[in-house]
């Protein structure tokens, strides 16, 4: 595969969009801005993409299977760095959070 397929970059535009503006997963988030947390320092931004992207699921076709899913997990990350109290329902799973690249 040279490219990632058109739904798959059209995903993570959307969800870059969402997290810039502020709107990822409204009723989990309401309440919290979070982008002055998340974008002070590169690292937890790169969390919250590595979530996403080791959530989403894609087809043979290259169609996006879970985009709410994979939303709602980064979501959550987002919440326990933004609101210590808030417990992750399931537990991250290792690979969920893992970095990838060099």
């Amino acid at each position: 595969m040279e490219h990632l397929p058109v739904d798959v970059r059209a995903s993570l535009r959307f969800f870059a969009f969402y997290l810039a503006n502020g709107t990822v997963d409204l009723d989990l988030l309401d309440g919290i801005d979070y982008r002055p947390a998340l974008f002070r320092f590169g690292s937890a931004l790169e969390q919250v993409f590595a979530i996403y992207g080791n959530v989403l699921r894609v087809d043979e076709n290259g169609q996006v299977l879970n985009d709410g899913d994979a939303q709602y997990r980064a979501a959550q990350w987002i919440r326990a760095y933004c609101d210590p109290g808030y417990q992750v329902e399931p537990p991250f799973e290792e690979w969920e959070t893992e970095l990838h690249g060099p």
